[in-house]
Formats: C-alpha cells, structure tokens, sequence
C-alpha cells in the first residue's frame, strides 16, 4: 500500500505561483509513474501532467504546457508540480496519483492504483 499526500494549494491571483507536493509513504515509489489530476468545480477530473518513474519523461495536457512543470525526487519520495502564469480556471482540487508497473496510459485515470486526497489551488481573477 502506499499513501499519498498533497500539500502547497492555496489561494492565489491570477498571474501567480504554486508549488504543489506530494509525499509518498512505502518503499518502492522509485518504481511508480506518477500523475497529477485535477477536478475542477462541478466537472470531471481531468488530466494535468505525469512523470515516469525515474523523472526521465513527463507528460501535460495541452491547457497547462509551458507552464506547469512536473518533476520528483525519488530520494525523498515527492513528486512536485510547479504552477507559473496561473489562471481562473486552473482553479480545481488537485490530486496526485501513483501507478505501479505495468504501467497503463499515463491520462487515463484507471491506470492509477493509488491517490491522495487533493489539496484546493483556488486562482482569482
């Protein structure tokens, strides 16, 4: 089993600056992908950006390329997400996600065995 936990959502003006974190409990989150979803209010969760298990590939959905970052530090059992030029409608509870190998499709929700609670990134206008 492994535990995650989110930390770093506040409220913040559009325009500005978040680092997301999330903590992994257990001994092998070296070997799993990572992913981090959104869901903002009233609609879906949705995918926001992954990272493969030695942070050597990352992947983000259109909405968030070029400003969002994804990065991890196996050492220390964190997966971060850097969110720069935030906007309103980043504003969603987001969540990170642990997907042990075999590895499914890195946006598709089902593919992740394990989530945190999510941490709230509210972005005012």
């Amino acid at each position: 089993q492994v535990q995650l936990v989110e930390s770093g959502g506040q409220l913040v003006q559009a325009g500005g600056s978040l680092r997301l974190s999330c903590a992994a409990s257990g001994r092998t989150f070296s070997t799993y992908a990572m992913g981090w979803f959104r869901q903002p209010p009233g609609k879906e969760r949705e995918f926001v950006a992954a990272i493969n298990w030695s942070g050597g590939s990352t992947a983000y959905a259109n909405s968030v390329k070029g400003r969002f970052t994804i990065s991890r530090d196996n050492a220390k059992n964190t997966v971060f997400l850097q969110m720069n030029s935030l906007k309103p409608e980043d504003t969603a509870v987001y969540s990170c996600a642990a997907d042990r190998p075999p590895y499914g499709d890195i946006w598709y929700v089902p593919s992740y065995d394990y989530w945190g609670q999510g941490t709230q990134v509210t972005v005012s206008s």
